[in-house]
C-alpha cells in the first residue's frame, strides 16, 4: 500500500466528500428559484429554463477542457484554485441585474463547478483497489448530499434573504472549503508529464477504443438526462395550481432524494463484488418507473415525492456503478477518463433540460413525464439486453 493510500483515512474521505458537495451544489441552487428569477428579470418560462441548460453546458466545457488538467498538475493546488474562482463568480452573479450578463455568469458557474470531478479521481487514486468502490460510494454520498440539500438550502435561504442571497452564501462556503482543502489534501508524487492537447483529445481516443467506456457513457447520459428533466421543471409545476408552493417548500423536495445516497453506496458495494450488471440494471429500471408514478400522480404530492425518491435512487445507482468500472480502464489517467465520461453524463443532462423546458412550455407536466420516461427507457433497454458481464478492456493509454 502506498503512502498516499495510508493517508486516506475516514477524516480525509469526509473532507473530500464535503468539498464535492459544496461545489457541486452550485449547479443546483437555481432549480427551486426559477420562478423567482423569472419574475425578477421579467422573462418567459422558456428563457428561464434555458439557464439550467446553460449551466450544464458550462459544466460540460469545464469537464472537457479543465478536468484533464488533473492529470497534468498537482491536484491539491488545482482544486483549491478552482474553488477560489467559483467563489468569485458566485459572488458576482449575486449582484448583476442584466439577464444577459447573468446568463453568461451562469455558464462560468457551470465551468468552475468541475472541481468536484477532480476530487473524485483523486480519491480513486488514493484508495486501495479492494476498497475503491466503497470509497467512491462515500465520495458520491457527498456529491448527492450537495445535489439534494442544495435545493433545500436554496429554498430556505431565498425565503429569508432573497434568491440573490443564496449566491452570496455559496461564495462564503466555497472560500471556507478552499482553506480546508489546502490544509487537508495530501501532496502527490510528481505527475506524469503529458501535453495538454493529448489530455484533451486522449479522452476522445479512449472513448473510441473502449466499448465499455462507450456503454458507460451512454448509461450515464440517459440516466442523468432523465434526472435533469424532472428538476428542470419541478419548480414550475409545484409553484402553480393545485400546489402553489413557495421556494422553501419546493426546496424541501431535495430531501426526499436522499434515498439516492443509499443507492450509491449499495451500487459501490455490488461493484466491489464484481456484480456491475446487477447494479446497473436494477438501478436503471427505477427511472422510467419514477416517471410513470409522476404521470399518474401529477396532482398528488405523495406521488411526486415517491417519484423523486425513485428517480434519484435510480440515477445515482447507475452513476456509481459506471464510475467503479471506468476508473479501472486507465488507472494512470483517471482524470482524463472521468472527463470524457462526465462530458457524456452532462451532455445528457443538458439535452434533458432543453427538451424538458420545451415540453413543459407546450404540454405541461405530461410533457415532462413523457420526455423523462423516454430518457429512462434509453438506459433500461440497453441494460436489459446486456448479454455479457463485460470483461473490462483497458482504454488505450496516452502516448
Amino acid at each position: 500500500m502506498s503512502n498516499t493510500q495510508q493517508r486516506l483515512g475516514t477524516g480525509l474521505v469526509t473532507v473530500m466528500a464535503m468539498a464535492i458537495g459544496v461545489i457541486v451544489a452550485n449547479l443546483y441552487y437555481l432549480q427551486p428559484l426559477l420562478h423567482q428569477v423569472r419574475g425578477d428579470f421579467h422573462i418567459s418560462t422558456a428563457s428561464t429554463s434555458l439557464l439550467i441548460t446553460l449551466i450544464q453546458i458550462g459544466y460540460v466545457l469545464g469537464l472537457f477542457f479543465l478536468l484533464p488538467l488533473g492529470d497534468l498538475f498537482v491536484r491539491r493546488n488545482l482544486i483549491v484554485s478552482v474553488f477560489v474562482v467559483a467563489a468569485l463568480v458566485m459572488a458576482a452573479a449575486s449582484f448583476v441585474h442584466s439577464f444577459a450578463l447573468f446568463a453568461v455568469l451562469t455558464v462560468v458557474i457551470g465551468l468552475s463547478s468541475v472541481a468536484g470531478q477532480i476530487i473524485i479521481p483523486f480519491g480513486a487514486d488514493l484508495a486501495p483497489d479492494a476498497q475503491r468502490g466503497r470509497v467512491l460510494g462515500r465520495l458520491m454520498t457527498g456529491l448527492l448530499a450537495g445535489v439534494l440539500l442544495s435545493r433545500t438550502l436554496s429554498g430556505v435561504v431565498s425565503e429569508a434573504i432573497g434568491w440573490r442571497g443564496v449566491y452570496l452564501v455559496s461564495a462564503a462556503a466555497l472560500v471556507v472549503m478552499a482553506v480546508v482543502l489546502f490544509v487537508a489534501l495530501p501532496q502527490e508524487r510528481p505527475r506524469n508529464r503529458f501535453e495538454y492537447r493529448e489530455l484533451v483529445t486522449g479522452g476522445v481516443r479512449m472513448m473510441l477504443d473502449s466499448s465499455e467506456l462507450r456503454r458507460r457513457g451512454w448509461f450515464g447520459a440517459t440516466a442523468f438526462g432523465a434526472f435533469s428533466v424532472l428538476w428542470s421543471t419541478l419548480a414550475f409545476h409545484l409553484s402553480s395550481a393545485p400546489f402553489h408552493y413557495s421556494s422553501g417548500v419546493i426546496g424541501l423536495f431535495g430531501l426526499f432524494g436522499l434515498a439516492g445516497i443509499a443507492a450509491a453506496n449499495t451500487s459501490g458495494r455490488l461493484a466491489d463484488q464484481g456484480r456491475t450488471r446487477l447494479a446497473t440494471t436494477s438501478a436503471a429500471v427505477l427511472i422510467p418507473f419514477a416517471y410513470l408514478v409522476a404521470f399518474l400522480g401529477r396532482d398528488q404530492v405523495g406521488a411526486l415525492i415517491a417519484a423523486t425518491i425513485l428517480l434519484d435512487a435510480g440515477a445515482q445507482g447507475v452513476h456509481v456503478s459506471n464510475q467503479s468500472i471506468i476508473y479501472s480502464l486507465a488507472p494512470a489517467q483517471r482524470s482524463t477518463i472521468n472527463s470524457i465520461y462526465m462530458v457524456c453524463f452532462f451532455t445528457g443532462a443538458s439535452l434533458g433540460s432543453l427538451f424538458a423546458g420545451y415540453a413543459y412550455a407546450h404540454w405541461g407536466w405530461d410533457g415532462t413525464c413523457a420526455v423523462g420516461g423516454l430518457f429512462g427507457l434509453g438506459a433500461v433497454v440497453p441494460a436489459a439486453l446486456w448479454r455479457d458481464d463485460a470483461n473490462v478492456v483497458p482504454a488505450a493509454p496516452l502516448r
